[in-house]
């Protein structure tokens, strides 16, 4: 089993935020392998179903935590014992600034890399987690950061969000079963971006 887990904020305020693009993740993949219906659980929403993959079915439990963003892990480490799983089990999706908007990368383990949603799930559950990041890039200037992850979409970025959720969707089989290379090299074929560095291409300079 697997617990997938997508970062972002509670409430309707923050649905479109570039910091719920994790979230936005896990609900297309809900949508995509018809899990079932949402519950409140482990201080989350979350949807229970299974990914069809060539060896068969994996079960797997889609949480979106609403502890807000930075307190993400206790929601994770609860979902975590109640399954007896270990770490490698968990997948999280999270928005990530250091990488141009539309691209993705798996990664398991490491550090938080100044994501306080992955440092709380490190603190409830160990660094041992697989990683899905997804893109969003970076407003140029460190100082704006705050304002840019808190900020919604703009209608011109849904040329890419709206592939990339898909993207991570459709290629989910190979998530599920543990091949997350495969997994990466998939979603990237399926929606292709361009490899930019973010703070230059917000700056002009690409």
């Amino acid at each position: 089993m697997l617990i997938l887990a997508g970062l972002g904020n509670p409430g309707t305020k923050f649905a479109r935020n570039r910091h719920n693009i994790g979230a936005m993740a896990v609900d297309a993949i809900a949508e995509r392998w018809c899990f079932g219906p949402e519950r409140a659980r482990f201080s989350s929403i979350a949807r229970e179903g299974a990914i069809q993959t060539e060896a068969g079915q994996v079960r797997a439990l889609i949480l979106k935590p609403q502890t807000y963003y930075n307190d993400s892990g206790r929601a994770v480490g609860d979902a975590l014992k109640f399954y007896k799983l270990n770490p490698e089990d968990v997948v999280v999706f999270y928005d990530e600034i250091d990488m141009a908007p539309g691209r993705f990368r798996m990664k398991a383990g490491g550090g938080a890399a100044g994501n306080n949603g992955v440092r709380s799930i490190t603190a409830h559950i160990g660094p041992y987690f697989r990683r899905a990041r997804l893109g969003t890039g970076h407003p140029g200037d460190k100082d704006l950061v705050h304002g840019h992850v808190l900020s919604d979409f703009h209608k011109a970025d849904l040329v890419w969000v709206k592939p990339l959720l898909e993207a991570v969707a459709d290629a989910a089989p190979f998530l599920a079963a543990g091949d997350d290379e495969r997994y990466q090299a998939e979603v990237m074929r399926l929606a292709p971006s361009a490899k930019l560095d973010p703070r230059k291409a917000a700056r002009g300079e690409e």
